[in-house]
């Protein structure tokens, strides 16, 4: 796949972002439902990478 265009990459950037919330929120899912885990813990765990996505992310999209 070729991109050369700023649009291009973010729209890629993004469905690649969605992406992976999916994969993940599917695999704390499966934490909690295994293992039984606090809803807490998966919220914190949720925020975290969340926040670690928008520093990485935002840069690269501005």
């Amino acid at each position: 796949m070729i991109i050369h265009d700023t649009v291009e990459i973010s729209y890629a950037m993004i469905a690649f972002t969605c992406l992976g919330l999916v994969l993940i929120g599917g695999l704390l899912v499966a934490m909690r439902l295994r293992h039984r885990y606090h809803p807490n813990l998966i919220g914190a765990l949720i925020g975290a990478m969340l926040c670690f996505l928008l520093l990485e992310a935002l840069p690269a999209l501005t």
